[in-house]
């Protein structure tokens, strides 16, 4: 619909879901602090709070969702964008700082996106 939106932890499962990609339920989960995630698209890494047990397969993406973040420390999916769409999500929560401020720029692109798409 073009509707900004930004998926958190099971709203990125529920993206990957909606879009037609797989969900994988992970050997151990990623659990806690300071989970090193690198943004594909800067070459950034940053240092995360996860909770999850299951992943977006990202073999599983179809054209037209891009892979935007992965786990240094298993290589699974944590973020994807929707292309020509203002649209993404990331698997872990950028609201819990535990960088302190890493993950602050996701809640800037998305209001930069509401603003762009305002009364569209």
């Amino acid at each position: 619909s073009g509707t900004p939106t930004f998926g958190i932890c099971l709203g990125h499962q529920m993206l990957g879901l909606a879009v037609g990609a797989k969900t994988k339920k992970m050997h151990q989960g990623h659990h806690g602090a300071n989970h090193p995630v690198k943004d594909e698209t800067t070459g950034k890494v940053e240092i995360t709070s996860m909770n999850h047990g299951f992943a977006v397969d990202q073999a599983t993406l179809p054209k037209g969702a891009t892979q935007t973040h992965v786990s240094l420390f298993d290589g699974s999916n944590c973020g994807i964008s929707l292309d020509g769409k203002p649209v993404f999500s990331v698997q872990y929560h950028p609201e819990a700082s535990p960088g302190p401020r890493d993950s602050h720029y996701l809640f800037k692109r998305f209001a930069d996106l509401m603003r762009a798409n305002k009364g569209t």
